[in-house]
């Protein structure tokens, strides 16, 4: 049964929020941080973990029976389709740029339900700047209204993507690197995606792809650029899943250009 306006705007407020709260954890530990390494280059701290337990705290006060995916819980899989909605959550997206002081991080908040991203909240501390959506809502950065560009020609776009930590064995990713530096005109690489999909939202990107999301990492974004009036696939053109690997997001103008695209080989 779908969910109802009210209901929506109540969960996003929620979400916006404990992305607050989660972002006050983060700020108190800038500069006095503990790193680790959970694999190679991909690092967690302090921080991540205190975000994200302020903002699990915060949410399963106000929704007790919903279900909770969080990026430092290291869960796999999808929560339970019959079940409630899921909240799904990066406490500290660009952990990388956030131990280095680069001011390019956030926190991603979505809110799931039978694979469709119904709330989406990415806060970025640095600069104040507050992306929110829920279904049927529309999209805002700092209760702003946002849309998606206009941008059909992919070679006045500017596009974004991601790779994992370790870029070892994942030529794919390079090789359509490569490929979208000699054709759009120019790519950017952030280290965060959920700031990648806000930035999308906003008409600051035209397009973003990348093989090796993990949910966390899209939930949110995908909320915020569906109701920018963006469109959301896999990379063979197949419907969104936030839990797949595989992801393409465009205004409408270049989305199935990108699609077309990245169906085939990439040849310079």
């Amino acid at each position: 049964m779908p969910m109802a306006r009210p209901e929506l705007r109540v969960f996003l407020e929620a979400a916006r929020e404990a992305a607050r709260r989660g972002a006050a954890v983060l700020e108190d530990f800038r500069g006095k941080i503990q790193v680790r390494e959970k694999g190679r280059a991909d690092l967690v701290t302090d921080a991540d973990l205190g975000s994200q337990r302020a903002i699990r705290a915060y949410l399963h006060e106000r929704f007790p029976t919903h279900q909770f995916l969080g990026e430092e819980d290291d869960g796999s899989g999808r929560p339970d389709p019959a079940g409630p909605p899921t909240w799904i959550v990066d406490p500290l997206d660009g952990t990388t740029n956030y131990v280095h002081d680069v001011p390019l991080y956030c926190v991603s908040i979505g809110l799931v339900h039978h694979n469709e991203p119904l709330v989406g909240v990415v806060f970025d501390p640095r600069h104040d700047e507050l992306f929110s959506a829920a279904k049927g809502h529309g999209a805002t950065l700092n209760d702003r209204p946002i849309r998606v560009g206009a941008t059909a020609d992919l070679g006045q776009a500017l596009l974004a993507t991601g790779f994992p930590p370790d870029v070892r064995g994942q030529e794919r990713s390079l090789e359509w690197w490569r490929y979208f530096s000699y054709h759009a005109r120019s790519l950017r690489r952030t280290g965060s995606t959920a700031l990648n999909l806000a930035y999308l939202a906003a008409g600051r990107y035209d397009g973003y792809w990348a093989f090796d999301n993990h949910p966390w990492d899209v939930a949110g974004g995908f909320a915020l650029v569906l109701e920018a009036g963006g469109v959301v696939t896999r990379c063979d053109g197949g419907p969104l899943d936030p839990y797949a690997g595989d992801s393409v997001a465009a205004n409408p103008a270049l989305h199935a250009t990108l699609v077309n695209i990245l169906r085939g080989e990439p040849r310079p």
